[in-house]
């Protein structure tokens, strides 16, 4: 843990900040949603690694951190849908930061309730875990948000494997910078257990190389979430701090589409309309030539910084050439990419295929140009 983190009040840099409102905004959209639905009686949300609830940024104002913001968003709810019951759970392992926490929350009503605890939050998510089938029509939200990269995995497996939604900060710098040199035994375990691997000697290969440790993770929740029956939809976007470094990935992971879709959607208008806030410094209005394609030029693609440019353009690759395309087919290509959004940059796409692809648009189709991309 660093020295930051073990104040009661730690400072949060500017993607810190940016994680706590992307939360918060599809905290709003999730709730609302689901107790709009009969088959939900009721929410629960936990966060088993909470800190204090309230930071200082790089300016030494105070920040709001998850919890707060999640409490005050959960309280809204409650009162608006009074017949539910909404749940907090919310765990760190310092009494001192519980008990600056306890200052900042809300009151309890008689449907919405605070449980806060002291202690290890795996171990926290196993009790819950336990009990899980038994509260059916609640739905529950866990952000699992260790200090560095390790995964206790049989504590959020039974979160997998019912109905709710996990988000889990994978800290992947952590990996990137430690896995090659790490000599320490329990270190090497800390490893092994996050990327389930006999050996962290099989993650060296995987050097400095995001998509690896990506794919590995993704490899791991496929394989626990269980059933081969349903669709696992799993989304990842990455932080990167004012240096322009990775920091660390939200992997977000649900069974159900539409939370797939809306987290997608949130994290790109948290962004700014792009799926990160990498400094790409005036890179992606940038155009290069394909010298394998006469008088062709692309946009510069950044896989840790996607725009709308590049959404536009992997759907011209897919649907190159082809005519009377329904929209249906295009967003439902798009709904099924782990970063790419549809819901609410319909208009945007159409307008940059358009523009920049030579599309033909009718009111419920398009059709595609020859262009490759």
């Amino acid at each position: 843990m660093s020295s930051n983190n073990g104040k009661v009040i730690s400072k949060a840099c500017p993607h810190t900040v940016k994680k706590f409102d992307l939360i918060e905004e599809y905290i709003k959209s999730w709730a609302q949603k689901l107790m709009l639905t009969d088959a939900c009686n009721g929410l629960i949300f936990i966060d088993c690694m909470c800190n204090s609830g309230i930071y200082t940024d790089v300016e030494g104002k105070f920040v709001k951190g998850t919890p707060m913001r999640v409490a005050e968003v959960l309280l809204d709810v409650a009162r608006t849908y009074t017949q539910k019951q909404v749940f907090l759970y919310l765990n760190d392992n310092s009494e001192d930061k519980i008990e600056e926490l306890k200052k900042h929350l809300p009151a309890e009503e008689r449907n919405f309730r605070i449980v806060t605890s002291v202690g290890d939050g795996n171990e926290l998510l196993k009790t819950i875990g336990s009990q899980l089938k038994q509260a059916k029509h609640l739905h529950f939200f866990l952000f699992y948000d260790p200090y560095d990269a390790s995964i206790d995995w049989d504590a959020i497996l039974p979160f997998f494997r019912n109905w709710g939604e996990v988000l889990i900060n994978h800290m992947i710098s952590d990996s990137i910078r430690a896995i090659s040199q790490v000599k320490n035994d329990s270190a090497k375990k800390k490893y092994e257990g996050t990327y389930l691997v006999d050996d962290v000697k099989k993650l060296i290969p995987f050097g400095s190389n995001r998509t690896a440790y990506e794919q590995r993770l993704r490899e791991v929740i496929e394989f626990l979430q269980g059933s081969s029956d349903r669709k696992y939809y799993i989304a990842t976007f990455p932080f990167f701090n004012t240096k322009n470094s990775l920091v660390y990935d939200l992997v977000h992971c649900t069974s159900h589409e539409a939370g797939f879709k809306l987290f997608k959607k949130t994290a790109w208008k948290t962004f700014g309309d792009q799926s990160s806030l990498k400094n790409r410094h005036g890179e992606e209005r940038q155009l290069v030539m394909d010298f394998m394609e006469e008088n062709l030029c692309r946009n510069v693609i950044d896989e840790y910084c996607y725009n709308i440019n590049n959404v536009a353009s992997y759907v011209q690759d897919n649907f190159r050439g082809k005519k009377d395309v329904s929209f249906d087919d295009v967003w439902s290509l798009l709904d099924e990419h782990p970063v790419f959004p549809s819901d609410g940059y319909k208009s945007q796409i159409k307008s940059v295929l358009k523009k920049d692809h030579d599309a033909q648009i009718s009111r419920q189709t398009i059709s595609f140009s020859d262009r490759r991309e």
